[in-house]
């Protein structure tokens, strides 16, 4: 069977990396940036801080705070409208996962024209994107190197899952220095989140010998420093190994896809806009507690991964000391036990599960599922 990897054709890594792209950047040729970040971000100063980096290699910048948590489709439209106000060349997405799909949104309709929605599914688009380059503020979702741009249709309360070669940025940049102020509960989520990709990617049906090396090097780097992280920030060896093992998850997940946890949460953002990676850290211990009949012994390889004993214990018994490793790494960070804590309701679980079930990223699962089982994967997750 041919495979085919995807990951951006440069990737910067670790402190300083930010200053060394200012100069790639240059040297592209670029002179104007529309940077596409969050509210948060540009009041903190860092998309001024950008701006003023860029200003350095005499290349002019626009700021576009837009991107919402879970952007929307009116975030991609009003992106747009100022893309085209700014006559910018190319585009900077800064943040995490919601500035860079909000920005992927963006460069794809730029390019290709049309609305957003046209291109939800596998590869819908026929141009590549506006150059985008995507510079990383958090450590999880891996989204400033992937193919994947999630999308919120705030009339179908539905999150659009876009998976499509031609969003894949041109450069990424993951300096762990733009990390370090990360407040514990979103290093937790974020941390959790890549946890998710790396696992569902490792037990993936796509999966090949490429993604899982970087899948289990990943789920043994969020191991060893994702609780240092969260309890001292200011710990730059852990949030720069958070950042190589988020970016290896984004390797494995970009080329494996995912499973049912991304499915299912996806639904939670687009109807209730929850945290991503709160939803995928509770829903993970469930799904592969689903998916452990299948899977014994992929998952007997992560639990090793994750540092836990395996040696004298069977497949079954190696799945259910991974499961267990989750859900006490889970607890470990502060993450909420259930969806309950969340406001999820009993009531929706049969739309949230109908919904579920057209969400691509379920398509590679390991095992196949009914929508009465995801429902009843909801209900064990409350």
């Amino acid at each position: 069977m041919s495979s085919t990897f995807f990951i951006p054709s440069v990737n910067m890594m670790g402190i300083g990396s930010l200053d060394e792209a200012m100069v790639a950047i240059r040297r592209y040729g670029f002179h104007h940036a529309l940077i596409v970040t969050d509210a948060g971000l540009a009041k903190a100063g860092v998309a001024n801080k950008v701006a003023k980096l860029l200003e350095a290699q005499d290349i002019q910048a626009t700021i576009f705070d837009g991107a919402k948590p879970n952007p929307t489709v009116s975030n991609v439209e009003n992106g747009l409208e100022q893309l085209k106000l700014s006559g910018a060349d190319f585009i900077i997405s800064l943040g995490g996962g919601s500035p860079h799909d909000c920005a992927k949104g963006i460069a794809l309709c730029a390019a290709n024209g049309g609305h957003i929605s046209e291109y939800e599914g596998v590869d819908q688009s026929a141009k590549p994107q506006m150059p985008l380059i995507a510079i990383n503020t958090t450590a999880g979702t891996a989204s400033e190197m992937t193919r994947f741009c999630i999308i919120t249709d705030e009339t179908r309360h539905v999150k659009m899952a876009i998976v499509d070669r031609n969003v894949t940025p041109l450069l990424s940049v993951n300096d762990p220095s733009l990390m370090a102020a990360m407040p514990k509960g979103l290093t937790a989520a974020t941390g959790m989140d890549a946890l998710t990709h790396a696992i569902e990617a490792y037990v993936s049906t796509a999966a090949t010998p490429i993604t899982d090396a970087c899948a289990l090097k990943a789920v043994e780097l969020i191991s060893a420093n994702l609780r240092n992280a969260v309890t001292n920030g200011g710990d730059m060896q852990a949030r720069e190994n958070m950042a190589y093992a988020q970016f290896l998850a984004g390797m494995a997940f970009n080329n494996a896809s995912l499973g049912y946890v991304h499915a299912m949460a996806h639904q939670l953002g687009g109807f209730y806009d929850l945290p991503h990676g709160v939803c995928n850290a509770i829903l993970l211990p469930h799904v592969e507690s689903f998916n452990a009949s299948v899977s014994q012994a992929r998952l007997t390889d992560v639990a090793s991964a994750m540092g836990l004993d395996t040696q004298h214990l069977d497949h079954e018994q190696g799945a259910a000391v991974a499961i267990a490793g989750i859900r006490k790494l889970s607890l470990d960070v502060g993450i909420p036990g259930g969806l309950a804590e969340l406001g999820v309701k009993l009531a929706d679980i049969p739309t949230l599960a109908a919904n579920a079930m057209k969400d691509a990223c379920g398509f590679t699962n390991p095992r196949t599922a009914e929508q009465a089982q995801i429902e009843e994967i909801f209900h064990a997750a409350m």
